[in-house]
């Protein structure tokens, strides 16, 4: 299995909420029920329908 690096911004308190809830198997794990529930997660997801809009300087 190939590995992937992400970079993102995400508030602090989210990361040390994320951090302690996600361990890596737990996050495995809720990609398994979250896919049992609602089906396959395909590359067809359109990242823009999640992303903030950038600042307008």
């Amino acid at each position: 299995m190939a590995v992937k690096s992400v970079s993102i911004r995400i508030e602090q308190e989210m990361l040390d909420k994320i951090g302690y809830i996600a361990d890596y198997q737990g996050i495995r794990n809720e990609i398994e029920d979250f896919e049992k529930e609602h089906g396959a997660i395909t590359g067809d997801i359109d990242p823009a329908e999640n992303v903030k809009p950038t600042r307008k300087n």
